[in-house]
């Protein structure tokens, strides 16, 4: 049994994860959360909230899932959002090319390659339908679109989409969002929503999937002035795998700290080598194995449309890499989309510490001329007059300038644009943010988590399954056990797991079967401790606390207990110090 097929029957066995509307057959790509699941799924997000939205100062919203189809549009998710199909010509089964690619060769990322190279390489290797086992060669390979479509409201007047990111719900609301921080750069808005794909081939359970739930931060900075806090992550350690090695005959994962990859250059973002910094310790705090772990960088034809760089958090799951997050220097690609799709102004105003005085190109030209002219492409014209004006002002020295548009170049006496340089007194100027995304794929996080928080050992002669979770995340806190259900144990027990709720834990009653049975039950599902109410509980007001990775108990006063476990599962203390 593989790695991913033993969780996958763990967690359906003890309520973490499993396929969604199982009585109506299914649908492949949506899962449910099990009461496990679920309590771990919010604990991964209070984390991530506490470490990339409180203690980074950064504001939180929470965008619609369904929005106009004007907002993908402008993103550019209509035209650009695709993966590679290819449907067998003997059954009809549809598969996602580049993933049959990688399932059958050495070669590791076929999505950077082009449709024609992939077509090419299933000939060459004469890859078979994993359907009917046809022959796919010289079957296309054709670009098939993510998007879910729907209609907003009655006919199909308003089309929308479920939103494939939760990113532009923060984009396209960013001229609100600038006031709320006071215009004042840079300030980050973090958002934990669904994102929904209609992915080709759904697979690897949470992997791959149609419904899923991101953890996204996009901190708008001004690329000329805003700095990140080296400093307070140079010394963090990353397992970085870079472009240059993947290419590489002998190339693999070089640790390098945070400072040494930007000072080598092997990380050009500053932003994003801090964000790696951040989420590198982020990761091991919520049990991801450091050893299974590294950052791998974006090769050239894997950059998205957006992206100057990139880096995938990528962890090892049954010999594959899978990507957890994806950290991407954005530019201003995204708000200015909006704007000028939009018409909104999508900067922020900076203002000087004292007013400039300079010079400013204008022009202002006649369209008593431009319109005869040009006709319906005057103000069109005009408009690159304005841009030219801004950007070249000497290519107005001459008796003629000429504009491109479309393609098409046009010439205008310089004198019809009444072109002159005027000087103005300026408090301040108007910038338009670049970008810095992490995004985290909370699925996929909860995945690597169980995947490599599961443990096998043996104890007092048994073999026994635990799930290695850090306390914090760890989706019950803590077991309280009756040794039986006689002489008063089971009425105080319940009164210690009442107590135990109050003080917040996340607490589990149970009194069904042998106690070593019931130990086993929590250690499969990652509880860090068990408090067992004896006889000696009832007449001395002490239980017995037992460890789930050493197994070890120890005698506790109930008189403080709930503050022990809280210290216990906060870091403040160890188990051994009781």
């Amino acid at each position: 049994m593989s790695e991913g097929e033993r969780l996958t029957e763990l967690a359906k066995r003890r309520g973490f994860y499993f396929p969604a509307a199982g009585a109506y057959g299914g649908a492949a790509g949506f899962w449910t959360y099990g009461p496990q699941g679920a309590a771990l799924k919010s604990n991964v997000e209070d984390a991530w909230r506490d470490r990339f939205v409180l203690q980074e100062g950064h504001q939180e919203i929470s965008a619609p899932d369904v929005m106009p189809e004007a907002v993908f549009e402008a993103s550019g998710h209509l035209d650009g959002f695709d993966d590679m199909i290819i449907e067998c010509g003997e059954c009809g089964a549809t598969h996602r090319a580049d993933h049959i690619v990688e399932d059958n060769t050495d070669i590791e990322e076929a999505e950077s390659l082009p449709n024609e190279d992939v077509m090419d390489i299933i000939a060459d290797h004469d890859i078979a339908c994993p359907s009917c086992n046809a022959s796919l060669a010289g079957e296309p390979v054709d670009n098939f679109n993510l998007m879910f479509a729907t209609n907003i409201g009655p006919g199909t007047s308003s089309p929308g989409y479920l939103r494939p990111e939760t990113a532009q719900g923060i984009f396209v609301e960013f001229p609100q969002l600038s006031e709320y921080a006071r215009n004042q750069l840079p300030f980050g808005v973090a958002q934990i929503g669904k994102a929904y794909r209609n992915e080709i081939s759904p697979r690897k359970s949470l992997v791959r999937v149609r419904e899923f739930t991101q953890a996204e931060l996009e901190h708008f900075v001004d690329p000329e002035e805003d700095e990140p806090p080296l400093a307070d992550v140079e010394d963090v350690t990353l397992p970085l795998y870079s472009g240059e090695s993947q290419q590489a005959a002998d190339g693999g994962v070089e640790q390098l700290t945070v400072g040494e990859a930007v000072d080598e250059g092997v990380v050009t973002s500053d932003w994003v080598a801090y964000y790696l910094g951040v989420a590198r310790d982020w990761y091991e705090r919520i049990g991801i194995d450091m050893d299974r772990f590294r950052f791998r960088q974006h090769l050239p034809g894997e950059l998205a449309h957006y992206a100057a760089d990139c880096w995938d958090a990528e962890a090892e799951i049954d010999g594959d890499w899978i990507e957890i997050t994806g950290f991407a220097y954005r530019g201003d690609y995204d708000l200015q989309k909006h704007a000028e799709h939009s018409g909104e102004d999508y900067t922020v105003f900076k203002q000087y510490d004292e007013p400039v005085t300079v010079e400013r190109p204008t022009v202002d030209p006649d369209m008593s001329y431009l319109g005869p002219e040009f006709g319906g492409d005057a103000q069109s014209v005009a408009d690159a007059l304005e841009a030219l004006a801004e950007r070249d002002p000497e290519a107005f020295e001459g008796e003629d300038v000429t504009v491109e548009v479309d393609g098409e170049a046009y010439t205008v006496p310089v004198e019809e644009t009444d072109f002159s340089v005027e000087t103005v007194t300026e408090n301040g100027e108007h910038v338009r943010p670049h970008v810095v995304e992490p995004s985290f794929g909370v699925g996929r996080l909860i995945y690597t988590m169980l995947a490599h928080a599961y443990t096998e050992d043996e104890v007092d002669g048994e073999e026994r399954t635990y799930l290695d979770l850090p306390p914090e995340q760890a989706p019950t806190t803590v077991g309280v056990f009756p040794l039986m259900d006689k002489d008063g144990m089971a009425e105080y027990a319940r009164e210690i797991a009442s107590a135990l709720r109050e003080a917040g834990h996340s607490v589990t009653y149970d009194d069904s079967g042998a106690i070593g049975r019931r130990y086993r039950r929590q250690d499969e599902i990652g509880t860090p401790y068990c408090v067992t109410v004896d006889y000696e509980s009832v007449e001395e007001d002490t239980v017995t606390v037992r460890e789930r990775d050493s197994t070890e108990q120890k005698r506790v006063s109930i008189d403080g207990l709930a503050e022990t476990i809280a210290r216990l599962t906060e870091g403040e203390t160890t188990f051994d110090d009781l």
